[in-house]
């Protein structure tokens, strides 16, 4: 069903200009999605309900599946702040197991974390939001994610300073091996050496948070941009396909205001995590 906006557009061009050097790092080179070890952090926070009970937890039983301890200890970092900086734009931390529970596939469930990673990583924000606005000028396909086109997009970085990305060589190619695992993760890209992808089948409940996430962080003109479906690289033909996929569920429904259909949840954005059904 087409729907309209309220007019408007949530959509940066670009964040080239918006991060500072201190809000950029290269975390990515330390690990990628890790969805196994995620999932069960986030249990682990449902259960005890603070981080420090966790980090004692995580450690103590093992959790951190035999990897060295200053390994064990960068990743509990990484992936922690992944959810302790979640922004209310998405489903609470708490929530999250309950999220990830309703999955169909592994896939599913590193399409919702893949959010997380790029709410908390800047630089995989920077490079995800250059290349899906590319994408949208461009509508171009398939997805070239090369070290030649990743490259490219980071050296155009500018911080608010005016300096720039200055990363040596080495790190910059292990930061595009790390975001090729993340787009591996979520189906963008297929075997190990693939370079070249296309946009992710969806399940319901990554669709279900991408939607959320788009409402939220966007402006009354939401779904000409919806935030969420363009990290996903998800051309706009496909755009309402989803829509309606959504209002399928008990999650979003159509709402006729002045004339035009509006896409709008049904309570607050998370009730189907919260209490509804989707």
């Amino acid at each position: 069903m087409d729907i309209s906006s309220d007019g408007g557009c949530s959509w940066v061009s670009s964040l080239s200009r918006q991060l500072s050097p201190g809000e950029v790092n290269a975390d990515l080179t330390r690990c990628g999605l890790l969805v196994e070890r995620a999932e069960e952090l986030a249990r682990l926070y449902r259960e005890h309900g603070n981080w420090n009970d966790v980090k004692r937890v995580w450690f103590d039983e093992r959790l951190s599946n035999r990897s060295t301890r200053s390994s064990s200890q960068a990743i509990f970092r990484v992936l922690t702040s992944r959810l302790k900086n979640a922004p209310t734009s998405l489903p609470n931390p708490r929530d999250l197991p309950a999220v990830l529970e309703e999955c169909a596939t592994t896939r599913d469930k590193a399409q919702v974390l893949y959010l997380y990673l790029v709410e908390d990583d800047a630089l995989v924000r920077y490079a995800i939001h250059e290349y899906a606005s590319r994408l949208q000028s461009s509508n171009h396909e398939p997805l070239d994610l090369s070290d030649e086109t990743l490259t490219d997009i980071l050296r155009s970085l500018e911080y608010t300073d005016g300096s720039t990305f200055d990363y040596a060589d080495s790190t910059t190619r292990r930061w595009c091996d790390g975001f090729r695992s993340v787009m591996r993760e979520i189906d963008v890209l297929g075997g190990r050496q693939d370079v070249v992808g296309s946009p992710p089948a969806t399940g319901i409940i990554p669709l279900l948070v991408s939607l959320g996430y788009s409402y939220e962080v966007g402006s009354d003109g939401w779904v000409d941009s919806p935030r969420g479906l363009l990290y996903l690289f998800q051309p706009e033909g496909r755009w309402n396909e989803f829509f309606d996929r959504a209002v399928r569920t008990d999650a979003w429904t159509f709402v006729e205001l002045h004339g035009d259909l509006q896409l709008r949840p049904e309570g607050t954005t998370y009730d189907w995590v919260t209490g509804g059904d989707v």
